[in-house]
């Protein structure tokens, strides 16, 4: 397939800067995955599209302020990094401006209090660095850092703890895993009064969930892997539900993406945890996930694919063309919609 077959016109007004003072008023898309059938909702309607016995998987995440600005030691030279996720003895990062950084190169943060050395470089700004500082890094970097908003996202975040869920509690992550956004305490009770379940998995978002595709021929797409973990309580539950004839109903394409791996390496859900690379666009047979939740995406991005692949690339940009006409808000604070 080529990448083309996943564009689509996107006003730039459309595109969300800051989010609603109500996390539960956003607009809500409702698609029938099977025919495209589209009805428009709120997001506090979303609980009428579930059953007792359903399961509702979450992303639980914890977003690092992981945008650092500092100064390269020998020159002085301003550089931003951004931290994707630990390995061991340092962390994979993302540079600007990344020709200026070598193996050996120094970045000083806070005036020292957090240094990077660059222990390997590769394609696409990605380096290597060790990091060097007093105490614990999540505190270092709560001190020196900042939240990680997109690059399409203008506008200054008056309140930090808007990029995160409600329910985010393992640090790591690089972004927010935005879906997961619209739900509230109030939310996430009245829907375990409906009987349904709530299960928490992670995977820390990185360069697999926002890269862009850059090959032209989808195919040949090389996704970047990212860490995720499901607990044996969280399988069991999952487990139960499938065997009754629940649904699982997955927040988000990182949830999605978590679900699907484990359960193509397994055949069921278990116990695991590791890093995913798992590239799902049309074609690819979903086997954990039932329903889909999900925000508005880039044109020609992963998350398109991975959409598009749950209903058909029609239905989904059908969709879309409804969401442009209707003045949808879309990206990281915009609407979401269900597939069903």
């Amino acid at each position: 397939m080529k990448l083309e077959e996943f564009d689509f016109h996107l006003p730039e007004n459309l595109i969300a800067q800051t989010p609603l003072k109500e996390r539960t008023n956003s607009r809500l898309l409702a698609v029938n995955k099977t025919t495209g059938d589209l009805t428009d909702k709120h997001f506090y309607d979303v609980a009428d599209y579930f059953t007792p016995g359903d399961v509702l998987v979450l992303n639980d995440t914890k977003v690092l302020p992981a945008r650092l600005f500092g100064i390269k030691e020998e020159t002085g030279a301003k550089i931003e990094m951004l931290l994707l996720k630990p390995l061991d003895g340092g962390y994979e990062v993302l540079i600007r401006p990344a020709k200026k950084i070598s193996i050996g190169t120094r970045i000083t943060f806070g005036e020292g209090k957090l240094v990077a050395e660059c222990t390997a470089k590769f394609e696409e700004g990605i380096h290597h660095m060790k990091l060097i500082y007093d105490g614990i890094l999540e505190q270092v970097l709560d001190e020196l850092g900042e939240m990680p908003l997109p690059p399409y996202i203008k506008e200054k975040l008056d309140d930090k703890d808007r990029y995160q869920t409600v329910f985010a509690r393992e640090s790591g992550s690089a972004a927010a895993p935005t879906a997961g956004l619209h739900f509230t305490e109030t939310l996430l009770k009245e829907i375990q009064d409906k009987g349904v379940e709530i299960v928490y998995i992670t995977l820390h978002v990185g360069l697999g969930t926002f890269r862009p595709v850059a090959a032209e021929t989808i195919e040949d797409h090389k996704m970047h892997s990212e860490f995720y973990m499901m607990t044996a309580d969280a399988a069991e539950k999952l487990n139960r539900a499938k065997d009754a004839g629940g649904k699982i109903i997955s927040v988000g394409t990182t949830s999605t993406r978590t679900l699907e791996t484990i359960m193509h390496e397994h055949g069921e859900f278990k116990e695991a945890s590791g890093f995913t690379d798992i590239f799902i666009y049309p074609g690819f047979i979903y086997k954990a996930v039932d329903v889909l939740i999900t925000n508005f995406h880039l044109p020609k991005s992963s998350l398109v694919m991975l959409v598009s692949a749950f209903s058909s690339r029609e239905h989904i940009l059908n969709a879309y063309a409804h969401a442009v006409d209707s003045e949808y808000r879309f990206f990281s604070f915009g609407d979401a919609m269900i597939l069903y």
